[in-house]
């Protein structure tokens, strides 16, 4: 089971693509995806369709986070042959997994986002169809007012 909304957003910290730590407190906008696999289709997708919306996303104010149970090193080569702008965090350890009771139960991170705001959850998608994923989301939260674009 997920975190629900309304739940408070955890406090996590992880390693992306880059080697660099990330502090992550999701007062402003945010949204964290989970996804499977680095480099299998439709986690690529995913990860293109979000790197392909991600101005219209900084326009809104939001920031956009990848996360998987890949490493930093399998991160940074899926960022490199993808061209994927915005951080992936590598979770091996399934610790922001955990944070944000995603399942792990079949090796990976089930496909789940999150968008935060204000230190606490906004909404949540479960089983996320890959395409199309990136520009649904960014919608909803222009809908339910929770970004405007500028």
């Amino acid at each position: 089971m997920t975190l629900e909304t309304g739940a408070d957003a955890p406090t996590v910290e992880a390693t992306n693509q880059r080697g660099e730590t990330v502090a992550l407190d999701f007062e402003e906008p945010t949204v964290v995806y989970f996804y499977p696999r680095d480099d299998t289709p439709g986690c690529t997708t995913e990860a293109e369709q979000f790197d392909a919306e991600l101005e219209s996303y900084h326009d809104a104010g939001v920031s956009v986070f990848g996360v998987s149970t890949d490493d930093v090193e399998s991160h940074e080569a899926f960022a490199e042959k993808y061209e994927i702008r915005f951080d992936l965090l590598a979770d091996p350890e399934r610790e922001l997994a955990e944070a944000f009771d995603v399942d792990t139960s079949r090796g990976a991170a089930a496909r789940t986002t999150f968008v935060l705001a204000d230190g606490e959850v906004k909404a949540v998608y479960d089983g996320v169809d890959p395409d199309g994923h990136a520009r649904d989301v960014l919608s909803d939260m222009l809908d339910d007012d929770l970004v405007a674009l500028e």
